[in-house]
């Protein structure tokens, strides 16, 4: 009873932004802790690098609460610390992609699924910005259409296989389009005994396969986490790193700074 009124009262705090957001991130008040984590600490990466404005992509927009959520996060982290974070949305539209083999979990996925209406997504929408389509057609173009500011997070829900390793193919464009380090949520790493993800299909190969196939970009778990209270999303958030990055090297300041970021709380 005592944790389900904490909860109500944690949700009652981020639905209202009583109190700042650094302080609703340190109790573990908002709606998407996985989503306010990667977009905070991407934008406090690049207040220490210097940089003024960056991306964030959400790979799989569906009926586009995440996305809803990312402009809210991303307006109270510009008050905060300055930072101009412009947010891209990928998806179909028409839903999932049929599934293309076993690797794609069509035990789980058919096609069709998490339909999107554009109309009253867009009339929500303040400012963030769709791409819709087919990945492997809108993967080509995006860098010379949109010229995004270094993205520094990106969520990862795709659900398939196919569309998460091409989703993972724009990793490779040039190195000014992201942060040295990026912060990744990908959201279908863990799961129940329905869905057993596995490092031999959906997200987790994609991810084995990359980083198989890249010397100089490794997507990362997130070890620093192991200090925390043993949270599902923890096991989530995964790191980006671009170790040819012109910046990837630069020192980020005193081991006093990094206590400017918030800690995430050991209590649901």
């Amino acid at each position: 009873m005592i944790t389900k009124l904490n909860r109500l009262w944690k949700r009652l705090l981020d639905k209202k932004k009583i109190g700042s957001f650094e302080f609703r991130m340190k109790i573990n008040a908002p709606e998407r802790k996985w989503y306010a984590y990667i977009l905070y600490n991407s934008a406090m990466l690049a207040k220490k690098l210097n940089f003024n404005r960056i991306s964030a992509i959400e790979y799989g927009v569906a009926k586009g609460r995440g996305l809803l959520i990312l402009e809210e996060y991303a307006e109270e982290i510009k008050k905060l610390l300055g930072i101009q974070i412009d947010i891209y949305g990928f998806d179909r539209v028409k839903g999932l992609a049929k599934p293309k083999d076993y690797r794609d979990l069509p035990y789980l996925w058919r096609e069709g699924l998490f339909t999107m209406d554009e109309q009253k997504l867009r009339s929500k929408l303040k400012h963030a910005k769709l791409v819709l389509g087919d990945i492997e057609q809108t993967s080509l173009n995006f860098f010379s259409k949109y010229n995004p500011a270094p993205i520094g997070a990106i969520i990862h829900d795709f659900d398939l296989y196919s569309s998460t390793k091409t989703a993972l193919s724009m990793l490779k464009a040039e190195m000014k389009y992201f942060l040295p380090r990026v912060y990744c949520y990908f959201d279908d790493t863990l799961g129940t005994e329905r869905e057993l993800f596995n490092d031999f299909t959906g997200e987790r190969l994609a991810i084995n396969e990359f980083n198989s196939d890249n010397k100089d970009i490794k997507i990362a778990k997130s070890y620093h986490f192991l200090n925390k209270t043993n949270e599902m999303w923890h096991h989530q958030i995964w790191i980006t790193h671009f170790f040819k990055h012109k910046k990837y090297n630069d020192y980020l300041g005193d081991i006093k700074d990094w206590h400017k970021y918030p800690k995430i709380d050991d209590h649901n």
